[in-house]
């Protein structure tokens, strides 16, 4: 069976970090079944064993990040070993032997020509007379060679591998103080990454620590923050935003809300939220206005066969957007479903990697969160973005000019303005609107 590699398990993901064995080494494994959590640029997630066998070797500890496609482990099958590591080292020797050969032919040659020199000076004497004296300056890079010629040699007694000199390099080691386990005391990888644990460095934790007064914590971004601090540049730099708001009047949708809850819709553990009838109406909207539905490429745009609805979700480390496709065969219950599984799933780092990539355009609700109204950031190469404040209860006016207290809620579309224009947008607003305005057009 061939060693296991570092999947790629987000489309942006070049490395990953392994949070934490699931299995330990000697364990019997069966495909499918969780083997480690594995944090990529995007979230904390399961790993399943991609074969049934022994978990024979594990490389890379608790902790350690490996690119896409490096070793992490070695699954056998029954009596098969992991390749040996003694054999590698052995390879990786071979170079450095003949570099030391190298090394200790140059100071014979350099004797020999010395040996040959003495019957030089006769004919330099003759013209001794004739050449101007030697000037010192010369004597200055002639010291600075020496340093050099000293350092060589000092280099040259650790015995490492030349993994070991790059992961030491790589995670700051003084590779001349680690103690090597190798044959006749070489240090190996395994060395270095263990003089690296046991090394005091700052903590970095996720939350910051208790600060007192007059100090400052700096915490390190994890690859899910770094991801979207970089999504976020590449969103707002290229991508010209503009946005248009509108006021829905919510007093229907809590109507509706009201007549599922009388109808002993509470008793059902999936129960529908305001939340699902906003994004059942968002896809139904874009399937009315289906220019809406589009992304810029280069000198076009494509627009979307299917409406791939993005939701977004707040997670301790960051934000996810898993993906509901094809929601325009989807039903209001459908959509409440799929969402609440995907939200649950994605704080409990069990999403797929399918899950969460792609989409048409997203839905961010912040109403549950005190938020009146905001505007949010495209997230390339969508077309645009909802941000959904909360419902609030405001004076209105009816039509026959009386005051009365009223519902109302705050949409916000951020739009990409090359794919499309204010009367676009204006479009699917109002038919957003209409259908949020009117909750039974949902239901059917």
């Amino acid at each position: 069976m061939p060693e296991i590699q570092m999947p790629k398990l987000s489309d942006t993901m070049t490395e990953g970090t392994l949070v934490a064995w699931k299995k330990k080494k000697g364990d019997q494994v069966s495909a499918g079944e969780v083997l480690a959590e594995i944090e990529t640029d995007k979230a904390t997630m399961e790993w399943e064993s991609p074969e049934d066998g022994t978990l024979s070797e594990i490389y890379v500890e608790e902790g350690g990040k490996v690119n896409v496609g490096g070793r992490i482990a070695f699954i056998g099958g029954e009596g098969e070993e992991a390749p040996r590591e003694k054999e590698k080292e052995e390879k990786e020797k071979e170079p450095e032997a003949k570099e030391e050969e190298k090394k200790k032919e140059k100071p014979k040659e350099e004797e020999v020509k010395k040996e040959e020199k003495p019957e030089e000076p006769k004919a330099e004497e003759k013209e001794k007379k004739k050449a101007p004296p030697p000037k010192v300056e010369k004597k200055e890079p002639e010291a600075e060679k020496r340093i050099p010629a000293i350092e060589k040699p000092e280099e040259a007694r650790v015995k490492a591998s030349p993994v070991a000199r790059r992961i030491a390099a790589e995670l700051g080691v003084d590779i001349s103080s680690v103690k090597g386990t190798g044959p006749e005391g070489r240090v190996t990888e395994t060395d270095v990454r263990a003089a690296a644990k046991s090394k005091p460095t700052a903590p970095t934790p996720s939350v910051p620590a208790a600060i007192k007064a007059g100090e400052s914590a700096r915490i390190q971004l994890s690859g899910m923050r770094k991801i979207i601090a970089q999504r976020l540049v590449e969103s707002l730099g290229p991508v010209p935003h503009f946005y248009l708001t509108i006021d829905v009047d919510a007093g229907p949708l809590m109507e509706a809300r009201e007549e599922l809850k009388s109808a002993g819709e509470s008793a059902d553990a999936a129960k529908i939220t305001v939340n699902d009838f906003v994004l059942k109406a968002a896809v139904m909207a874009a399937v009315k206005v289906p220019r809406v539905n589009s992304s810029f490429d280069g000198d076009a745009f494509v627009q979307y066969a299917d409406v791939d609805l993005g939701i977004a979700v707040a997670i301790e480390d960051g934000l996810l957007t898993p993906v509901i496709r094809a929601a325009q065969d989807k039903s209001l219950r459908e959509i409440s479903e799929l969402a609440k599984d995907l939200a649950h799933r994605a704080r409990n780092k069990r999403m797929k990697p399918e899950e969460f990539q792609g989409g048409t355009f997203t839905v961010s609700n912040l109403g549950g969160m005190e938020i009146d109204s905001f505007s949010a950031v495209i997230n390339p190469p969508q077309g645009f973005i909802l941000a959904v404040g909360k419902m609030t209860k405001v004076p209105v006016i009816d039509d026959c000019d009386q005051i009365g207290v009223g519902h109302r809620m705050s949409i916000t579309m951020s739009c990409d303005h090359r794919v499309i224009d204010g009367a676009l947008g204006a479009e699917y607003l109002k038919e957003l609107r209409h259908l949020l305005e009117n909750p039974a057009l949902l239901m059917v």
